[in-house]
């Protein structure tokens, strides 16, 4: 703040006062369109509920159906309450301005019932699902949706609300469907029976699900939507997904969704592309910028009103009907930019300010991360972000767009890049700290060695680059293997120093804690509809003769210690890097971290500056409980000693290939 004034936040960099006035503009946007929505002073989640309107609703003693579809000529809504024909009495009314409304008395239609929309434009008809389908089902012969009526007589009761302030997330990212070690499709009773007690017990704060937005194509991941409101049916009921929010919440696990608000399925026979014959003009690009290259999906106009308020009244759903505290909103790099990103580096400030950069999509974002604000002061959203688009984790009130935090996408590259091209004995200690703490000051953002990306067919997680094949043959404690043992120590290592400089949260993917073997590949035509590679395998963990179980205990050690002493609260602090002999030491929040990534160099009385006191090891990634070789002495006390600059010094014995943390007594 100056004199009472706040600081945009280019005041804090130099290199962006040359666009002081694009941030200005596009901020002065933000708050215009704002105040369009709600009025001067007002809540945007006040004006944003298409979701109360629009679909199907018990009003009094009648079931109404709605929907927007401008280009339509006459709407029949046919079901099995119907025959699913198009009779007269279950014609919709136009009353105006692109609205469709049928009112049927409440004994005519059950829950459960399945229904469609049978839509006749000029030039053509076609069935459709309601844009606001709250539950669609994916016919298991034809592969086709049908939107479902849902109303259980007996509401589902909240036990919990929200998860409560989350100030540093320690993000366990899920995908329900693959969650089970069967060979099936993952349900949210199983995942909240089976799987949530594990995050539970890891320490993990957050749980950051994906595929929760209804989508034709598994394999898809989730992120090509077709049914923006409808939770996937694929993995239960919406009571049963309420169960494993409220019971996330008791344990004061924050819920987070992948919300995909940057692209649509371009499917038309379940998705929202053509509801009237429009060819998605409603809400998205009518010209080249409607295709998206890359996905071969469709890509919104956020220029649009319709648009924005379709999906700012999504967020508002989510986050009211499932008490979703917040989102991490998906594919944020394509929404900036008009060529959305493909294929650009990102070197100059000047990317981000051209006329490439679509300035409605910031808009949009701006309030939708208002928005969440509104409905839940503690909610909190996260950017899914390659670009570095300066100012996307700055509040609004200071020019920025409202993110709460921003991935670290390039750190996943950066350890990918270190272990395909260098030998262990080329890592520089130096370019590795410099790397995983390049961010910027004024931004929050969430560090990952890997998440679901790494572990995708035609990759490898950390832990396959590391052992390979060995892993089919060497990974029970009994194997004597030097390129496990490598690998092994590695691991661990690589993810006590991905969190140990993380600026302010931290993210893995499902069973990366315990090194899970070979990669993802959902059921598809090439692979047989296997479900070999689509499921966890837990019990891998659980066995007390792999190594598996030893990766498990130090990432609970270490998720418990950051957790628990809120040592994200502090920034980490250089204390040097040792290049030649590859020694790393740091600390935080009270900690020392010494990580000694030498692979053959151990070193004795190794010096390291400090306060002067005594000190203990409070985790070492060499302990045998987590598959070491015990090194150190655990039960030893250092005590530190006058240094020749007058400073105190602790004289440590680091072993190759390990590291450890120390705190005074």
């Amino acid at each position: 703040m100056n004199d009472g004034k706040v600081e945009m936040f280019y005041e804090r960099d130099s290199y962006l006062h040359p666009y002081a006035r694009a941030i200005r503009e596009r901020y002065m946007q933000t708050i215009i369109r704002r105040d369009e929505i709600a009025g001067y002073g007002g809540r945007i989640a006040d004006h944003v509920n298409n979701h109360l309107y629009y679909g199907v609703h018990k009003e009094g003693g009648e079931w109404c159906f709605r929907e927007y579809a401008p280009n339509a000529r006459r709407i029949y809504v046919t079901g099995d309450f119907n025959g699913w024909r198009k009779l007269p009495e279950y014609a919709m009314k136009n009353i105006g301005n692109g609205n469709w409304e049928l009112r049927v008395a409440a004994d005519k239609v059950r829950h459960g019932e399945f229904f469609k929309w049978f839509v006749e434009w000029d030039g053509g008809c076609g069935e459709r699902l309601p844009l606001y389908a709250t539950r669609c089902v994916q016919d298991g012969q034809t592969k086709l949706f049908a939107a479902q009526i849902w109303a259980p007589e007996q509401p589902y009761s909240w036990k919990y609300g929200y998860a409560g302030a989350v100030r540093n997330p320690l993000v366990y990212e899920v995908h329900i469907g693959m969650a089970t070690e069967r060979y099936a499709v993952g349900s949210f009773n199983e995942f909240t029976e089976k799987v949530l007690p594990h995050v539970v017990a890891t320490g993990y704060n957050t749980l950051q699900i994906m595929a929760l937005q209804e989508h034709p194509y598994y394999g898809s991941f989730g992120y090509q939507v077709s049914n923006f409101f409808a939770l996937s049916s694929r993995f239960g009921t919406p009571e049963d997904f309420k169960r494993l929010v409220d019971a996330a919440h008791e344990h004061k696990i924050a819920v987070i969704m992948d919300i995909v608000h940057s692209h649509a399925v371009k499917n038309e026979l379940e998705g929202i592309t053509n509801i009237d014959g429009s060819h998605g003009s409603c809400f998205f690009h009518t010209d080249w910028r409607g295709d998206h290259p890359a996905w071969g999906t469709k890509c919104f106009d956020y220029g649009k009103d319709a648009t924005v308020r379709f999906l700012l009244s999504n967020c508002k759903f989510w986050m009211e009907e499932y008490h979703i505290d917040g989102f991490r909103f998906d594919g944020v790099t394509s929404m900036l930019y008009l060529d959305h990103g493909l294929g650009k580096a990102f070197t100059s400030y000047e990317d981000y300010f051209s006329p490439n950069t679509d300035n409605d999509a910031l808009v949009y974002l701006g309030l939708a991360n208002m928005l969440v604000k509104e409905i839940n002061a503690n909610g909190f959203t996260i950017a899914e972000d390659v670009s570095g688009m300066p100012g996307l984790a700055a509040p609004v009130s200071e020019g920025g767009t409202g993110f709460d935090y921003r991935m670290s996408m390039g750190i996943a590259d950066h350890w990918i890049k270190w272990i395909k091209e260098l030998k262990d004995e080329q890592w520089d200690v130096g370019n590795i700290y410099y790397e995983l703490t390049n961010k910027r000051a004024d931004e929050r953002t969430i560090s990952y060695a890997e998440c679901h990306d790494q572990a995708l067919v035609g990759d490898k997680t950390i832990i396959f680059r590391l052992i390979d094949k060995d892993m089919y043959t060497d990974m029970n404690l009994a194997s004597n293997n030097m390129a496990v043992d490598r690998g092994i120590a590695l691991h661990k290592m690589i993810r006590l120093v991905t969190l140990a400089t993380a600026a302010d949260g931290y993210l893995t993917f499902m069973g990366n804690e315990f090194g899970h073997p070979e990669w993802i590949d959902f059921p598809r035509e090439g692979n047989g509809w296997s479900y070999h590679y689509a499921r966890r395998q837990w019990s891998l963990c659980e066995n007390g003769l792999l190594r598996y179980c030893k990766l498990y205990n130090f990432e609970k050690k270490m998720i418990h210690l950051f957790a628990k002493k809120h040592l994200l609260a502090s920034p980490p602090v250089s204390i040097y890097n040792d290049i030649g002999r590859q020694v790393l030491a740091m600390s935080r929040g009270g900690y020392l971290f010494i990580f000694n990534f030498s692979p053959v160099n151990s070193y004795t009385d190794y010096g390291v500056e400090c306060e002067a006191g005594s000190y203990s090891i409070v985790l070492d990634t060499d302990w045998k409980e987590f598959n070491g070789f015990g090194r150190n002495d655990r039960k030893m006390v250092h005590e530190t000693f006058p240094a020749a600059n007058g400073k105190s010094m602790l004289k440590l014995y680091l072993p190759q290939r390990s590291a450890f943390v120390l705190k005074k007594s």
